[in-house]
Order: structure tokens, then C-alpha cells, then sequence
């Protein structure tokens, strides 16, 4: 392990005129390291990703990602550093309805150079979403070309994974990522998640809640573990 790769202190944050959410006041994720975060519903875990990967701004504290310092960039510069080295799996998926299973997949390159290289050297784009998908379990030539819509729910989560890991981001950011998946597909789904992160040197951060994932990461560790607010909304 070297440097931090998340390294957050003092960290607060509330909806407005809500109770605060989170109080943490330090947490570190290493640069490789492959995390399980366990939380129960409504504990907060959604939106500390969402903190961690810019998508939201701190009310307090500091959030470095990758020695970005995210509560001093804009919200353009946040999304810029998201595009380049973050691949999430946001637990609505958020996949383009109108696009094809593939335009889905490639479509962090269209937004970074960084990711675009990252793939040209493996062949391009539409190679690498094929790999990917294929790993995953979607190799069918029909079903690529389909819309997303026309998929089932587990379909379409792991066209959201295999997005997130396309041109090989530097953390990995998972949300529930598993909930729809069968026993199997969890496991080779996890296992896909791991292989890629070691072969890029990249981190994983895992959340789910349940706990029997656990032992197929090299930490884990419970959100109330570091979050001073109990009980949320």
C-alpha cells in the first residue's frame, strides 16, 4: 500500500434543513486497496459516495481524491476529475435509455482523453465494452445492440459495471452494486471487479449491506465504524 487515494477529515454534510447525515472526521482508502463498506439502509453510505466521487459538496471539511482537493474545485472541474479516473456503479444505474448496451458502455471515452488512450491501446472503444460485457456475462451479439431498456434489471447492472471500469479508472466506486444479481452472478460479478482493479493498480470501494460479502475484500469495515450520526433519515 502507498499514499491515501481518498483521504477525508472533518467531513460533514446535511440536506438542507434535514439533520446532518455524516459526521466522520478522517477515513483513508489506499491507493490498490479493495474495501467492503457495510451499512444499513438509510445509514448514509449512498451519500458519502456520492461525496467521494464529487457528484456532491461537502457542508464542512475535506475530501481529496486522488490529490484533488474536491471541496475547492468547481462542479465542472469535479465532474472533469470523475470522467477521467473514477469508474461508479451508482446503484440506479443512471445507463442512457436511448443508447445501445455498447454506446453505453464506451461512453466515459467520449467524455475523457485519459480513458480514450486507456482503450485505443487495447484496441479500441467497442473492443474493450465487448471484453468487459463479455466478462460479465453479456456476450450475446443481439443483446449488445439492444437499447438498455430491453434488458432485465441484473442485465442492466452489469452493463452500468462494465461502464464504470472502462479505460481503467484509478478508483472504483460500487453502490449496492450486487442487489440485483443471483448467487452466481454476485460472485463472478465481484471477482471481475477485483481481477480489474489488481490489473490496473486501481482501489475499490465496495458498499453493500450485506455483511457475507465481507470476505472477498481485503478490508472491511462497518460505516458506523467512522460516522458519528447514528441513525438518518
Amino acid at each position: 500500500m502507498s499514499a491515501a487515494i481518498v483521504s477525508l477529515s472533518n467531513l460533514r454534510f446535511a440536506w438542507p434543513g434535514q439533520a446532518p447525515v455524516l459526521d466522520i472526521d478522517s477515513f483513508e482508502l489506499q491507493a490498490g486497496e479493495r474495501l467492503f463498506l457495510r451499512g444499513p439502509s438509510g445509514s448514509g453510505k449512498s451519500t458519502l459516495l456520492g461525496l467521494i466521487a464529487g457528484v456532491l459538496e461537502a457542508g464542512s471539511g475535506r475530501v481529496e481524491v486522488l490529490g484533488h482537493e474536491l471541496t475547492d474545485l468547481s462542479g465542472g472541474q469535479r465532474d472533469q476529475v470523475r470522467a477521467d479516473h473514477l469508474g461508479v456503479i451508482f446503484q440506479m444505474f443512471n445507463l442512457v435509455p436511448y443508447l445501445s448496451v455498447v454506446q453505453n458502455v464506451v461512453l466515459p471515452c467520449r467524455f475523457s482523453k485519459r480513458r480514450l488512450n486507456e482503450v485505443k491501446a487495447l484496441g479500441g472503444p467497442d473492443i474493450e465494452a465487448r471484453r468487459l460485457l463479455s466478462e460479465l456475462g453479456l456476450d450475446d451479439p443481439a443483446l449488445l445492440s439492444r437499447k438498455v431498456t430491453e434488458l432485465s434489471v441484473g442485465q442492466q447492472q452489469r452493463v452500468a459495471a462494465a461502464r464504470a471500469l472502462i479505460g481503467n479508472p484509478s478508483l472504483i466506486i460500487a453502490d449496492e452494486p450486487t442487489s440485483a444479481l443471483d448467487a452466481d452472478s454476485r460472485d463472478r460479478f465481484i471477482e471481475l471487479l477485483s481481477e480489474e482493479a489488481r490489473k490496473t493498480k486501481a482501489a475499490l470501494l465496495f458498499v453493500s449491506h450485506d455483511a457475507s460479502l465481507a470476505p472477498l475484500f481485503d478490508r472491511a469495515m462497518d460505516l458506523s465504524e467512522i460516522n458519528r450520526v447514528k441513525e438518518t433519515a
